[in-house]
């Protein structure tokens, strides 16, 4: 029995590498069914999975109802957004903002002059729990742009252009369009 739960741990230590959650499950329920009575418990300690795991995968081999959704999870897991758990987060970053946003007010573009690291700093300070990738995620969703504009070069192309600084130049160039 030593020797068939230790092929078992390393079967699973090598297909857990391999494998995504859904199709892990299937397998260990496969195995665990294959064992009869006591095989869910026997592969969930050689698997180092939980026996819960193992049911609920026993459960998709019989159904069938998660292989035709093409899920790994059901909908809802994973984590909740830092803006629901944290429901003042928006309010805050928002005052931040407010005084350093450029853009046109007639335009959906905007942008800040503040960095994503500066302003999780800041938004720490007031006791967020936030990292710069999510501050950086939040005005994405805000609609504002990561790069500010490039300001044009205005006025390079005329051939001279230096004229009216020049005072003489320019009375010379008057000169030459006037006759």
């Amino acid at each position: 029995m030593e020797a068939t739960q230790a092929a078992i741990r390393a079967k699973y230590k090598i297909l857990s590498a391999q494998l995504d959650e859904r199709s892990l499950r299937l397998c260990a329920a496969a195995d665990a069914t294959m064992f009869g009575y006591g095989g869910v418990s026997f592969v969930a300690k050689a698997a180092s999975l939980s026996r819960t795991t193992l049911y609920a995968g026993a459960g998709e081999v019989q159904s069938r109802e998660q292989a035709a959704r093409g899920r790994i999870r059901k909908p809802g897991g994973g984590r909740k957004a830092q803006t629901e758990k944290d429901k003042s987060l928006l309010d805050d970053l928002d005052r931040l903002l407010d005084p350093v946003t450029r853009g046109d007010p007639m335009s959906a573009l905007r942008w800040t002059c503040k960095s994503t690291p500066k302003l999780a700093a800041e938004l720490q300070a007031k006791g967020h729990e936030v990292s710069q990738a999510t501050v950086w995620r939040l005005l994405d969703e805000l609609g504002y742009s990561m790069q500010s504009n490039r300001k044009s070069r205005e006025g390079g192309h005329h051939p001279d252009r230096n004229g009216q600084f020049a005072p003489m130049e320019f009375m010379m160039w008057a000169a030459t369009k006037a006759g």
